[in-house]
């Protein structure tokens, strides 16, 4: 027996989308599978390693926890939706280039997602302050120092 879909309205970077899903679905695989917004990370798939934050009206979330109904009737920001209009690099963006705070990649949607909340929110006052905000995001290639340096650098900007 199957589960009957459920229609959702959400608005993903700036643009209005409607779906018919399975309210099993996380945000994160609909982003990925049914909108093709691979930006967003796959990592754990269990809430642990921030590869998939994105920002749910605004918070960070990690959605591969997030029900996608839990989003109906909000706004979502992936990765791509951080571009600037003429699609040059957010500054924190520019910033993870210049501090070399990434090596593999992979972690990096989600780290750069997580930074934008921690300079939105204030949390980006010093080093300490920074590295716990940033602590539900994991780096296996170890690049915390540059990733700190960077979030600090674009709260100067700001």
């Amino acid at each position: 027996m199957s589960t009957p879909e459920t229609p959702v309205a959400l608005t993903v970077n700036g643009e209005a989308v409607r779906l018919a899903v399975d309210p099993r679905e996380s945000l994160l695989d609909v982003l990925r599978e049914r909108l093709g917004l691979t930006g967003t990370k796959k990592g754990c798939d269990h809430g642990h390693c921030g590869a998939c934050t994105v920002h749910l009206d605004g918070r960070r979330v990690v959605s591969c926890l997030t029900p996608v109904v839990q989003a109906a009737d909000q706004d979502v920001t992936t990765i791509e939706g951080v571009a600037g209009p003429d699609g040059g690099l957010h500054p924190l963006q520019q910033a993870f280039v210049d501090h070399d705070a990434l090596q593999c990649g992979y972690c990096t949607p989600g780290q750069i997602m997580s930074g934008l909340a921690c300079i939105a929110e204030g949390h980006a006052g010093d080093d300490d302050q920074t590295r716990e905000y940033l602590s539900g995001n994991l780096c296996r290639c170890g690049a915390y120092a540059g990733i700190v340096a960077a979030v600090r650098q674009a709260a100067g900007e700001a």
